[in-house]
């Protein structure tokens, strides 16, 4: 558990648990639904908690999925610059950084003047053990 983690709210540590021990995205309402035996009632008990560890860096938002993971790169809030691949197949979700790749789209940012506030990129497939069966 990384320092942020251990500065967690009761309900923002069970989240966080929840989507860390199954390692692949989940809805709100699938952790909602997880989370009921320790007293989660209500969706907005579980995206009061996403808000602040996708803040905090701790989880992302998929968007194509509308769902959440817990982050597995410990650098990738600091350069603001998060890529997945995501298998349509399984459901694995493969969360890395490019430097190349963030530097170009820094260059195409700093040339149209554009700022920035969060980069996200989702790439969508077949990962190596689902291509090969």
């Amino acid at each position: 558990m990384t320092e942020a983690a251990a500065d967690l709210t009761r309900n923002q540590a069970l989240v966080y648990g929840a989507l860390e021990k199954t390692g692949t995205p989940m809805s709100a309402y699938t952790i909602l639904d997880e989370l009921r035996d320790d007293g989660f009632r209500a969706p907005l008990q579980v995206y009061r908690a996403l808000d602040k560890l996708v803040e905090q860096g701790l989880v992302h938002r998929l968007e194509s999925l509308n769902a959440f993971v817990a982050c597995r790169h410990a650098s990738c809030h600091r350069g603001g610059f998060i890529a997945f691949a995501i298998c349509d197949t399984c459901g694995q979700v493969s969360e890395f950084s490019d430097d190349a790749l963030s530097r170009r789209l820094s260059g195409w940012a700093g040339k149209h003047s554009f700022k920035p506030s969060k980069t996200t990129i989702e790439i969508r497939g077949l990962c190596a053990g689902c291509s090969n069966a």
